[in-house]
């Protein structure tokens, strides 16, 4: 490519998972040319944004500078909803459950501190009379509730703002995986498996999984992550998504428990065990094992038996999927060696979902130059 004139667009985004979706929101509502590029279907189950729902929150235990990025993230939620008029984002209330001075509660009460975050603060036998369903919990653990908190709906974020993005002029290319992307002139190449060439003047990758593949040099390892849901032994009120919201919990020994109770009109709950890097496989994202078993499950079972009684040994439903994490647990956004033509966003590291657009934002400044609304200077790709 020899100059601008020769360009299929101004921007090519890799990968439209939640971050990709949302930076070709912005990008296209923008004004600039866009092309997104995406390997498998629409909100597929294949990479890191999936399973119907995720947890929402802004008091992020994970690091100081995330806060920002989620209530920035909370704003952007209510204008897609209401430029593609779809409930997206629902706010039932969070609960992080654990030690006072733990990672889980004991965070969130940091965070909350630290940027004057609206939370109340629950004992145990409080929360064992709003929230029966926990049972087996320490003498001294607390609840963390942040009214604001609740669940986003993934797979029908990413059709929002792939829409959102094609009634502002962005193309989309689905089924198409790209296997390089190269500098050609004063732009890239993107080079995708059925030989087509696409160019522009900047590439934004995000790929979620995939993206060490196309960026050798990032220290990223992928996970391969169980997702289960479990249907009550009966139909006990207590499960019901109002006296189960939305929970983060650290228990004994360290391992932290995560769910929610029925959506209306469904049966099942949603319950997993977060991995802290003791549980779950690093794989390569081309061959993950998609097949499930009860190895997937056994450990998260052995600890729903006292601490959410009644919902059996057994999911009802299993998926597995794959994310990609880096050595610290936080993201790298940015332009990795100052690259001026290329943006990657990538690492979730399994707690990115409820930044995705607020990281779309954030990539699509970085594409204009622009300084990003929010500072994510300790997601820079560089650091390691």
């Amino acid at each position: 490519m020899t100059g601008r004139r020769e360009a299929d667009a101004d921007v090519v985004v890799v990968g439209l998972g939640a971050w990709g979706a949302a930076a070709l929101w912005q990008l296209a509502r923008r004004g600039l040319s866009a092309i997104g590029v995406e390997r498998y279907g629409l909100a597929n189950a294949s990479g890191s944004s999936y399973g119907e729902s995720r947890m929402f929150r802004t008091a992020c235990l994970e690091h100081p500078g995330l806060v920002p990025l989620a209530q920035r993230s909370r704003e952007l939620w209510r204008r897609l909803e209401t430029e593609t008029g779809t409930h997206l984002l629902d706010p039932t209330g969070a609960m992080l459950i654990g030690p006072p001075d733990g990672r889980i509660a004991g965070g969130a009460l940091r965070a909350a501190r630290e940027h004057g975050l609206e939370v109340r603060v629950l004992d145990r036998d409080t929360l064992l009379r709003r929230c029966p369903a926990h049972q087996g919990l320490a003498a001294g653990d607390v609840a963390v509730v942040e009214p604001q908190g609740g669940l986003t709906l993934p797979e029908r974020t990413i059709q929002s703002a792939v829409g959102a993005a094609r009634a502002s002029g962005a193309r989309v290319l689905t089924d198409t995986r790209v296997t390089a992307v190269e500098h050609a002139g004063d732009g890239v190449a993107v080079h995708t498996a059925a030989g087509r060439v696409l160019r522009a003047a900047q590439a934004v990758l995000t790929p979620g999984p995939w993206l060490g593949r196309l960026v050798p040099g990032l220290p990223l390892e992928v996970v391969r992550m169980p997702t289960t849901w479990f249907t009550p032994d009966g139909p006990h009120e207590r499960f019901a998504l109002n006296r189960l919201p939305v929970f983060m919990r650290e228990i004994e020994g360290g391992d932290v428990l995560w769910g929610h109770g029925t959506l209306p009109g469904r049966t099942e709950l949603k319950l997993g065990l977060e991995d802290g890097g003791k549980h779950f496989r690093v794989v390569d994202p081309e061959t993950p094992d998609r097949s499930v078993a009860p190895a997937d499950w056994e450990v998260l079972a052995d600890h729903l038996r006292w601490a959410v009684p009644g919902v059996g040994r057994a999911p009802s439903r299993a998926l597995a999927g794959v994310y990609a994490r880096t050595p610290d647990g936080q993201f790298v956004i940015g332009r990795p060696g100052r690259d001026a033509r290329i943006v990657v966003a990538g690492g979730c590291s399994s707690h990115g979902f409820k930044h995705s657009l607020g990281i779309g934002e954030v990539v699509a400044d970085l594409v204009q130059g622009k300084e990003p609304a929010v500072p994510l200077g300790f997601t820079d790709p560089d650091r390691f």
